[in-house]
């Protein structure tokens, strides 16, 4: 077995402990888990992607083009760039809180329409959730806590190898104590959702 998930987003919004969550979650499992990281212009606001391999015997984090088994996209518009790491079978989890670009707050860009990137995305990779994590996380206490939304709706879908509560006790051993309480409230919020809109 080999699983690869690609993580998209800009910085800033938990990619990368995202990322290390879910790697060190694998290791703790007994699989071989291979990581990379690219990092956009901008330590806030550029763009990150960052894949996560494991499985049996997976010795490098490069992926071969549309080879993801899973994209998990934290930011709308990254998303529908980053499609080419997808095939019609990759499962697609899209946040639909966007992060709006510099050029676009100071108003000489426009962003496009949330309905038109869900449109795009869809007709390239059917399996797609979309949610709001940013709203759950604001209902958890913290919008900064839209990254554990995400991973507690990955916890929740169909086929992805790693259990819920491994996920959970290494996120929860990732953040720092003060916030143990509020992700552990975002991860099931987004746990919850999944089930609820998958069903």
């Amino acid at each position: 077995m080999k699983y690869s998930v690609q993580i998209v987003g800009v910085g800033g919004q938990g990619v990368l402990l995202a990322s290390m969550v879910i790697g060190n979650a694998a290791m703790k499992a007994g699989y071989d888990v291979a990581m990379s990281e690219v990092h956009g212009m901008a330590q806030r606001g550029g763009s990150v992607l960052s894949t996560v391999r494991f499985g049996d015997n997976v010795t490098s984090p490069l992926e071969a083009v549309g080879g993801a088994n899973l994209l998990m996209g934290f930011e709308p518009a990254e998303t529908a760039r980053s499609l080419g790491l997808c095939n019609k079978d990759t499962a697609v989890l899209m946040n639909l809180d966007p992060v709006l670009p510099s050029s676009v707050a100071a108003g000489f860009d426009t962003y496009p329409e949330i309905d038109d990137i869900v449109k795009a995305v869809r007709a390239v990779v059917p399996k797609l959730i979309t949610i709001r994590a940013t709203d759950l996380a604001v209902e958890a206490g913290k919008a900064v806590a839209a990254n554990a939304v995400m991973i507690g709706a990955v916890a929740a879908a169909k086929g992805f190898p790693l259990e819920k509560e491994l996920l959970l006790d290494t996120l929860l051993e990732t953040v720092p104590g003060k916030f143990v309480d509020l992700n552990r409230k975002a991860f099931e919020l987004g746990h919850d959702y999944y089930i609820k809109n998958m069903s």
